[in-house]
Parts: C-alpha cells; structure tokens; sequence
C-alpha cells in the first residue's frame, strides 16, 4: 500500500513538472536551432547556448536529431556510442548522458526530448535542425550547396568505432544528396563562366566528380583557355589516382584528346603567322592564360630515367629507381608525376634529351646519372626548372655501398623522395616572392607562406597566415591549406605569440579535422591533424593512430615520422620515439624542417636521461633556428639537468627575448607530457637553469590575426 501510494506520488510530481517545462517552453520565443554541419552548436534566438558538455551527450542529440521525429531504440544508442563496453556499463552510460541533455535543455526545451523505458526522441514543431533542411530543401540553390562544404559533425570524429561507422555512413548520405544538388545546378548553366563556378563547386563536395571535370575541361576550352582545360584534366588525372587508384573514363580521354588537338592547330597557326617570334609562343607546360590563375593545380613533374655513366649495363637500376622516385612523388597530394618508362627510349641514355623534355607538358623534370665504382655506387639526381629556362632548383648526391639491387632500389627511391618534397616547396615558395596575389594559384599562395613558416620571424610569420587564407579562399576544399593553417596556429601558440591560446587551439583542432575530412587519403593533412591532436589537445594515443595512417599512406613523408615519434615521446614510449624522429632525420637530413627534428630528438634523448646527446641535438636545433622557442625551452631544461650554469644563462637570455612572460608554470601547463616523471624531469630543469617559477602578463606587441572562417 505505502509503495503504490509512493508511486502514485512520483507520478503526480512528474505530471506537475512537466506541466511546469510546457508552461516554460510556450512563455519562451522562437526556436531551438541545431547546427549538425560543422562544428555542432544549439543555441536559441536569443544565442543562448544549449550545447551538452560532454562529446558523447553531443553525439546523442545529433543521432536523435538526424533521426526526428522518428524514435530511437535505447539499446541501439548504446551500442552506437559505448560499443566496448559491457551492455549494462553502455545503458547506465546512456542513463547518465540522457541526464545531462535533459540538465542542459533545462525547463526551456526539455519537453522536446522525449524518452520512454525503450526509446529516446527529440521532435517537436519549435525544432530548426540544418540537416534535416539540407536533406529536403524547399527550394535549390547555389547557397544551399554553400552549405554542403562544411563536414557533418566536424568535431566528433573518433568517440566510438560503431559511432564512427555510423558517422561516414551518414556523411555518405549526405554527399549524395549534395552532389545530386550540384549536378542539377550544374545541368541549368548555360554559358561557360557561370558553368566553371558551377563545376568548381560540385567539385568541393564530391572531388572526384568526373562530369564536373570535363565541364572545366570544356568550359575553358570554349572560352579559348586551352591551357586551363589541360590542366582541369591533369588535375582529374591525379584526383582519381590518388582516390581510387583509377583512370579518367574514355569519354574524358576522348574530350581531352580534342583539347590537344585544338592547341597544337591554334601553335601551328601561330607559327605560321609572319613576324612571330618564338616568345610569343605559349608552349604546353606554360600555357597563356587569359585572366589570373585560381583554384587548384598540381605541379607538374616529370621523373627521367637516370643515365649511367662508364658502363654498359646497370641491372636495370635506371628505370627501376626512376619508377620507384615516380611512384613515391606521386603520393604527395601537390604533385602530378609521369614516370621514366613513359619517356622515349633516347632517355635511358647519353645526354638528357633537352627537345624531348621541351615538349612535355613539365614545370620541371627530375633527372640523374648512375657511377658504379669500387663497390660502390654514385646516384647524383637534380631538379631542373623548365619555367626558368633549365634553372637547377636542386641537386643531391647519394653514395652507396653495392648490395641486393632491389633493397638499393628501395632505400634510394625514399631517401630521394623524401629530400625532393621539401626542396621543391621552398624552391616555388621563393619563385613565386613578389608575384602578384591576384596572379596566384591556390597552390602558389600556400607555397609562397612555407619559408616565413620556417624561418619563424614574427612579422613575416604573421603575413604568411594571410597568404594560407587567401589560398583557401581560392580553394576552400584543400586539405592541404587546412592542414599547414592548422599547423600555423599551433606554432602561434608554441612561440608565445597567440594572446588567447585557447581560441587559437580551438581554430587549429577545427582546421586541422576539416582537413582530414576534406581528404582523408592526405597523409600531410593527416600528420598535421595528429600532431594538433597531440600536442595541443594532449591526446597522444589518438594521435599515434592519426600518424600511423598517414605513414601508411606516405612512407616517404619524413615530417610524418617526426609527429609520430613525437607523440611516442609524449606517451612515455621513448625508445619507439626516437626510432621515428631518427628515420626522419634520415629520410631528409637537409629538410627546411630540420631544426624541428633535432628538437624532437632533444626531447627524446631528454626523457630517456641520455643528456650528452640531448646535449648535441639542442645544440644543433637552436644554431639552425634561433628563433624557434621550442627548442631553446628544450635545450635550457638539459643545461640546468647537467649543471651548464653559464650557458644556460645565455640560453634563458635568448628564450626570454622570444617570449618575455615564459615560466616554469607555464611551461608545465602547456607540455604534452603525459607521465608526470617526465613532466617533473622538463620542469626540474628549466627551474636549475634559472627559470622563473611565474610571471606575470606580457602585452603583445603585433595584433593578433583574426581568426579563419572557411
């Protein structure tokens, strides 16, 4: 009797609440509007937010509201969101999710959230959720597919493998519904200009859409940029290859088999035209170009096949490392290669063939000698500038002792690779300095801010994030341009220089995640998101993984093993870490990069207590880059552990005209170390080598850049 008349009480008492949430709800105006697309928000008219705190309660309500009004089972919310867990740990873990979206919507909005003993709702008419718009839109629009270039739940990548399964199927969805959209809007153009716009946008959503390359590659040929349709097909050509290792379709080849034959008629033409002269002529892989050069365009490299030099036979080394640097190029997302076997036979020997190499359509040619000697064997390579008149933009000399041909092959083919991808972006961002903004690729403004990236002077520092947003306002679906701001910011940050370092973590964790995203088979974009991850996030292990996928999908990305050795360190595998960073510096010991890598090897060598080599590597990171602050911060920690007193007084003097307000405090609350031993090791040292414990604010001197919105 007295449990009924209880239960009879705990009935009223919800009849009474929920009349209460109803009277609340009906006195509060307006909508709740959830954003899905993107970074997730929840918020009123009034821009009050209603955001849970937690992740997972965030992914709750984006399952629901993806599946209003249709009712959710409770058990499949468990099992999408705490699938390791044991059933009864995932209910009470949904319980306790359930509470806080029910804390969080308050009286405001919780009659929207309806529940019951086997399922869970949010519906109701007071509802605005974006996707359920952009799944059904009233009406097509170019704007409405503005907003399919965001990523759906951007922000909630990697909580659970089944939610992550449910998360790309829905995402699949949504693409589909999205490129669907761009086809129809693509279908009503009816001139070529407002047919490229139209094109390039269905491309940002689906950028292996075929037809969408074919109507560039026809828009600009109808608008006379022949060179501009060329490159449209490399650009198609290297998508699909690195997407899904295929070809253009025959109509494409077909299409761009015409394009071909129209240039070579109109060169014919003007050559045939009295008074021309040969400057006047725009050859194929420079072609002239009717307005400024926007949106993406790989480079184009051409790998010859090496030359031997005092002997008859090589073993079939030439062509086979010439394939194997071809096929290592290839993986860099910024690059269009076409391998040595593609060449004439007049390659494989004697001088470079200078007229074949003319009539390529190459920015530049990779080309090499093989020696063969005492046992050894000499591969010395160099990239040659065909837009500066056979300009050596860089040269390598590789020695080695003679072993299994095919191991040889291998080793040399990455090592080569790997120190190309770094010399080349320095050498187009310096040959791009002082061009016109207006004349620039998307690809040429992101070059052009790598050295100040480098180089980490302030003032240029500051100017090469403008650069990065101007490239991805040329193309705003880049993960490369993603990933390298991703990484500006986290530098920001490192150096001092962020005066809201949170505000800055948060753009460089969205960036960075947009990037993977946008291209999930990028292995740079992917090691930069990981080294966010874990250096700024201070999740290693999440980032481990990230980096183990990027050097899956390049192995020749020596920045790649640096990240990964990195968050090793940051995990407390220091062993494992200094492998990675030390194959890092292997692959590419002349790397713009490497006064980063011997600072990574600082922090190894530091934590493993091996100070005489930390010692050296500190050493060698601050003489390359004094302004890098990382590695005087490192290197100042091993002088105070080895009792340096005077050098570490000239070190501490140069890291506090870098940063004026770094402390031990500090320095402790922004360390990625997650075994307290090694942050007490860090910190131990900065305090023997005179370091402050506090400090007080610092003012900031250059203003700070407003964040990104892509």
């Amino acid at each position: 009797m007295k449990f009924s008349v209880a239960l009879e009480g705990v009935a009223i008492h919800r009849q009474a609440s929920r009349a209460r949430d109803t009277q609340a709800a009906s006195d509060h105006a307006g909508e709740l509007r959830l954003r899905l697309f993107g970074h997730m928000a929840a918020d009123d008219s009034n821009g009050r937010s209603y955001l849970p705190r937690t992740r997972k309660t965030r992914a709750l309500l984006a399952i629901l509201a993806i599946a209003s009004p249709k009712p959710v089972l409770r058990q499949q919310l468990a099992s999408l969101l705490w699938s390791r867990r044991e059933q009864e740990q995932a209910r009470g873990s949904l319980r306790q999710s359930v509470h806080e979206l029910q804390d969080t919507l308050g009286p405001a909005w919780s009659y929207l959230f309806i529940t019951d003993r086997h399922h869970l709702s949010f519906r109701g008419t007071a509802l605005e959720i974006d996707a359920q718009s952009l799944a059904q839109p009233a009406v097509i629009s170019a704007e409405i597919l503005d907003r399919f270039e965001d990523v759906l739940l951007e922000d909630l990548n990697g909580l659970d493998p089944a939610f992550d399964r449910w998360l790309e199927d829905e995402r699949a969805r949504f693409l589909r519904v999205g490129r669907t959209i761009g086809e129809s809007l693509l279908a009503k153009c009816e001139d070529p200009v407002a047919s490229i716009d139209a094109a390039e946008q269905l491309l940002t959503i689906d950028r292996t859409h075929e037809g969408a390359f074919r109507t560039l590659m026809r828009s600009h040929a109808e608008r006379g940029d022949l060179g501009a349709a060329m490159a449209s097909y490399d650009r198609c050509c290297g998508v699909l290859a690195e997407n899904s290792d295929g070809r253009p379709s025959p109509e494409t080849d077909e299409l761009i088999g015409r394009i071909r034959a129209q240039a070579n008629a109109a060169r014919l033409s003007n050559h045939l035209q009295p008074g021309h002269g040969a400057a006047e002529e725009p050859t194929a892989y420079t072609p002239r170009r009717t307005g400024p050069r926007r949106g993406r365009s790989a480079l184009r490299l051409r790998v010859a096949p090496l030359r031997m030099i005092g002997a008859d036979n090589d073993g079939g080394l030439a062509l086979g490392l010439a394939e194997e640097i071809s096929a290592g190029l290839s993986r860099f997302r910024w690059i269009s290669c076409v391998p040595g076997s593609l060449w004439p036979n007049a390659a494989a020997a004697g001088e470079p063939p200078v007229g074949a190499w003319s009539a390529l359509e190459a920015d530049l040619v990779l080309d090499g000698t093989i020696q063969y000697g005492l046992g050894r064997v000499r591969i010395a390579v160099r990239l040659i500038d065909m837009r500066a008149d056979g300009e050596i933009a860089w040269a390598g000399r590789f020695d080695r002792p003679m072993t299994d041909p095919l191991s040889m092959q291998d080793e040399l083919g990455a090592t080569i690779v790997a120190q190309v991808d770094p010399q080349l972006m320095m050498h187009e961002g310096r040959r791009t300095a002082g061009t016109r903004l207006n004349d620039l690729t998307a690809q040429d403004l992101l070059l052009q801010a790598l050295p100040a990236i480098y180089r980490l002077e302030r003032s240029s520092f500051v100017d090469a994030r403008r650069l990065l947003e101007s490239s991805l306002r040329a193309d705003p679906a880049s993960s490369v341009a993603h990933g390298w701001l991703a990484y500006w910011n986290l530098l920001y940050i490192g150096q001092g220089w962020a005066p809201d370092p949170t505000e800055s973590s948060a753009e460089a964790a969205r960036l960075a995640e947009r990037g993977v995203m946008l291209d999930p088979g990028d292995a740079r974009a992917m090691t930069l998101a990981g080294h966010v991850r874990g250096f700024l996030g201070k999740h290693p292990e999440e980032a481990i993984a990230l980096h183990e996928r990027a050097i899956a999908l390049n192995p020749n990305l020596a920045i790649a093993w640096c990240f990964s050795g990195l968050s090793h360190v940051y995990s407390g595998q220091h062993n494992e870490g200094l492998r990675r960073i030390d194959k890092a510096r292997r692959l590419s010991p002349s790397d713009p990069h490497v006064f980063f890598f011997d600072n990574s090897l600082t922090i190894a060598h530091l934590l493993l207590g091996d100070y005489a080599n930390a010692a050296d590597a500190g050493r060698r990171a601050t003489e390359l880059n004094p302004l890098f602050s990382s590695a005087q911060k490192t290197y100042l920690a091993v002088l105070g552990l080895t009792d340096r007193a005077g050098e570490a007084a000239k070190v501490l003097g140069r890291l506090l005209v870098l940063e004026p307000g770094f402390s031990v405090e500090a320095a402790v609350r922004r360390s990625p170390f997650t075994r307290p031993e090694d942050l007490a090791r860090y910190a131990d040292g900065l305090r023997r080598a005179g370091l402050c414990e506090r400090a007080g604010p610092v003012q900031v001197s250059t203003p700070a850049p407003e964040p990104f919105r892509d």
